[in-house]
């Protein structure tokens, strides 16, 4: 308590796409290891910068916009379980992702039929939480 500045644990280096660089970071996760997880929204990717680093690493994502499963389009929240694994909301997708900790590519959780409300639709999703019971 008491202190009047924070810290940047994230980027700081202008927007852009370099490792030590964000452009329109959305949504933000913290790892019981202190990891610090940033939806990069217009770098199409999700960052992880560990306790102290100077720049991340790109652990989803990062192939350019689109919907393989390499790559993201718009991502929005995103949450990581006690393995490592992200998940993610590919929100210009219409899709909830989920990517193992050291993998190259996600797998669909739900969605990816379009927009709309049938019950294996989503539109446009952009928080995510886990119930840990």
């Amino acid at each position: 308590m008491g202190d009047t500045k924070g810290t940047v644990v994230a980027g700081d280096n202008g927007k852009g796409n370099r490792l030590d660089q964000l452009s329109y970071p959305s949504y933000v996760y913290v790892d019981r290891d202190h990891s610090v997880y940033v939806s990069d929204y217009l770098n199409d990717r999700v960052m992880k910068w560990e306790q102290g680093a100077k720049q991340g690493i790109v652990v989803v994502g990062g192939q350019g916009e689109g919907n393989s499963p390499t790559q993201l389009s718009s991502p929005q929240g995103v949450i990581v379980d006690q393995l490592g694994t992200v998940y993610m909301a590919d929100s210009g997708n219409h899709r909830i992702i989920r990517w193992p900790k050291e993998t190259t590519q996600g797998s669909v959780v739900v969605g990816e039929n379009g927009p709309g409300a049938q019950s294996n639709q989503l539109n446009c999703p952009i928080g995510l939480s886990f119930d840990r019971h």
